[in-house]
């Protein structure tokens, strides 16, 4: 799915998804979390979780693996729902 299309769907501008995935912005609302996790089938506190995860590390290195593996279990949630 496109920023474009993502933003749409969310209801934000693509500029401010674009700051909140390379995050400049901490503070999402809580409606705009539970919208994220509805479009892409995932419960809200995973998505708390990991960026629990990626605010202790601190680092760019860390962010990085992080994001991947959040991206390898959204592309299995996408051909799980597929099949």
């Amino acid at each position: 799915m496109s920023q474009t299309e993502l933003a749409g769907r969310l209801g934000i501008s693509k500029s401010y998804l674009s700051e909140l995935e390379r995050g400049e912005k901490k503070k999402i609302t809580l409606d705009l979390l539970e919208r994220y996790a509805q479009i892409f089938n995932i419960p809200a506190s995973s998505l708390v979780f990991f960026a629990e995860q990626v605010d202790e590390g601190k680092t760019e290195h860390v962010r990085t693996a992080i994001a991947g593996k959040v991206v390898k279990m959204l592309e299995w949630m996408s051909a799980k729902d597929t099949v």
